[in-house]
């Protein structure tokens, strides 16, 4: 007889094993007793009965059939649990203040990001247990990366906890955190000036390293100021703090000349079609290879 095998975490989730842990947990997140919480993929429901008894409304989607039977018999009993039984890529978000706590899929962690912080009404907070390397992504935290200097002037991402690899059921193979993403108010760039921001700094950090700097002094008019702003002639994107980013674009909006806008235009929009590309190669490969779970912010 075969013995059974875990699937790969790229393909499934992994549960949390105690209920302390988990109340712990809403203990350090800012869920109150009127809160309406978002849950992306309950499970087996622990986190959603653990939601249901500090807050006023919980709100569980759930794609996979027999997951969502097996949380459906167990939370039936809670008056202020509602479950949906769908992809919660395709399901319309509330237009009312609200918030998520989410073990997300790792498989489609970004995804998920995107749709959280695009929506027309973002969560005010969203705590999502995800890969350690995935929420590096999103904070910044020890370099910046395209998805990090997107999120930042609109949301504040933090890491609120590490986990040790046994809290979960299968256990990982890699390591696991839960990110808080805290909606600004107000925003560091406003809407009026989203677009441009985006296509800017996209247009700047897809550069190579080495014409980074160049492309910077052309975009702003004069060669000196990436210096001016305290970024050497051989740093790489990566290396210049959002705060700096953010210097950068307000002194592109002052001086850029509307050669200078031309030139940026649309270069979010490029990238997002290029990451789109890249995905279906992916899907279109051996079987051997393992998914992608890169996409876009």
């Amino acid at each position: 007889m075969h013995k059974p095998r875990h699937r790969s975490i790229q393909l499934s989730q992994n549960f949390l094993r105690s209920h302390y842990l988990v109340d712990y947990l809403l203990n350090a997140a800012d869920i109150a007793a009127d809160d309406l919480v978002w849950e992306v993929g309950p499970g087996n429901g622990m986190i959603t009965e653990c939601l249901a008894r500090r807050c006023r409304q919980v709100v569980a989607i759930e794609k996979d059939p027999a997951l969502a039977r097996r949380v459906e018999r167990s939370l039936s009993a809670l008056g202020n649990v509602t479950l949906i039984f769908d992809d919660f890529r395709v399901v319309e978000l509330p237009s009312v203040a609200y918030k998520v706590f989410s073990n997300i899929p790792f498989n489609i962690t970004t995804a998920i990001v995107t749709k959280l912080t695009a929506a027309p009404y973002p969560p005010l907070e969203s705590y999502l247990i995800m890969q350690r390397e995935a929420a590096a992504r999103f904070t910044g935290q020890s370099v910046e990366s395209v998805y990090s200097i997107l999120l930042k002037p609109w949301f504040e991402p933090t890491v609120l906890y590490h986990f040790q690899r046994s809290d979960f059921a299968p256990s990982p193979s890699v390591d696991v955190v839960m990110l808080r993403l805290r909606k600004r108010g107000p925003p560091l760039v406003v809407e009026s000036d989203a677009q441009l921001y985006r296509d800017f700094t996209t247009h700047v950090f897809t550069a190579s390293s080495t014409s980074m700097v160049r492309r910077l002094g052309t975009l702003l008019g004069y060669r000196r100021a990436p210096r001016d702003f305290g970024i050497r002639d051989d740093a790489k994107p990566s290396e210049v703090r959002f705060e700096q980013w953010l210097a950068l674009f307000y002194c592109f909006k002052l001086v850029a000349s509307k050669g200078a806008r031309q030139q940026i235009a649309g270069a979010e929009e490029r990238l997002r079609q290029q990451q789109q590309g890249l995905q279906k190669l992916h899907r279109t490969r051996a079987p051997k290879e393992k998914p992608s779970s890169h996409g876009w912010l």
